[in-house]
């Protein structure tokens, strides 16, 4: 993703944010709703990473862990040209992680308890290398801006329809009260339509930085698994945010088709299966010896993927054809 449609996605979200702010209080509302989103503006340019670590209480993977995390970050980004992003810890048992920042200088990964707890060495590689797929192209930005005017467009519809807006405007009522709906649905739309592309993309980049494209099918089909059972409340609390995440975390509030925010994960199955069919074999990147937890490395084998795969509900992963 450019900075050019990063200036754009920001143009359309602060065209929707001061309609509002017309509909709540006429030009003088519009005038508040325009310094409002010039401010987030720059707030979302330079600190959205860290406001969206903090929405989800990420805390820090001090370097000199005995993880071994870090030590298989830096492998992979030097694999994908990038400096190592900074990585964080979400204390929540849902398998999952994104990326955030404005620039691969200023990225980070974080990744979920429940993810390092479930996943294998193999797998782990996988969705790091996903995240820095998003990092090497741009797509961090555009995410997090995404993610922070998605939210408060929705606070302000809720407020203007807790206070009706203002009764004399054009459109009338019921047209205020139309654009206090519509309004969430197209920042929503916005989310969906950069989602649905980005992630095929960053799945093929991923493949090619970690060298085996069964790694990172074998642990989409484990972490949409578990994800479809397993509550994630701080991203329920900031539904916004759901794109971001490599599989969609929401699951308590079902969420219409039309608004999907992830792909189907068997679509990107089946893609990264074809990608291994084709030849993508891991040259540059050894297998994982530790786990990411201080714990041995679970002994399933990824690259012909889990028979089991954690879960009925979890596509299983073909075996390579020279096994």
């Amino acid at each position: 993703m450019s900075y050019a449609r990063t200036a754009l996605l920001m143009a359309v979200m602060t065209a929707l944010f001061v309609g509002v702010g017309w509909l709540l209080a006429g030009t003088f509302g519009a005038a508040i709703a325009l310094a409002i989103a010039a401010a987030m503006n720059v707030v979302s340019w330079w600190n959205s990473d860290k406001m969206v670590l903090r929405m989800h209480n990420a805390r820090p993977v001090p370097p000199g862990d005995r993880s071994g995390l870090h030590d298989m970050t830096a492998r992979l980004a030097r694999n994908a040209g990038l400096p190592a992003p900074a990585l964080y810890l979400i204390d929540t048992p849902q398998p999952n992680a994104f990326a955030t920042g404005r620039s691969p200088e200023n990225a980070a990964v974080a990744v979920t308890s429940g993810l390092l707890r479930r996943l294998s060495s193999e797998e782990v590689a996988g969705v790091i290398a996903h995240e820095l797929a998003h990092i090497r192209n741009r797509d961090t930005l555009l995410m997090t801006v995404t993610a922070t005017f998605a939210g408060a467009i929705s606070v302000l519809a809720n407020f203007g329809l807790l206070f009706g807006g203002r009764r004399e405007n054009p459109v009338g009522l019921v047209g205020t009260l139309a654009m206090m709906v519509l309004a969430p649905l197209a920042a929503m739309l916005v989310q969906t339509a950069i989602s649905l592309t980005r992630e095929f993309e960053a799945d093929r980049v991923g493949a090619e930085i970690c060298g085996q494209p069964l790694w990172l099918a074998s642990a989409l089909g484990k972490i949409a698994g578990a994800a479809a059972g397993i509550d994630n409340h701080t991203a329920e609390r900031n539904p916004a945010s759901a794109h971001m995440f490599i599989v969609n975390p929401l699951h308590a509030h079902a969420v219409d088709g039309l608004f999907r925010t992830h792909p189907p994960t068997e679509a990107r199955v089946a893609e990264l299966r074809k990608m291994a069919e084709g030849g993508t074999t891991s040259r540059n990147f050894e297998r994982p010896s530790r786990s990411p937890h201080g714990g041995p490395w679970s002994q399933r084998p990824t690259d012909g993927g889990s028979r089991r795969a954690g879960s009925s509900r979890v596509p299983k992963v073909g075996r390579r054809r020279d096994d």
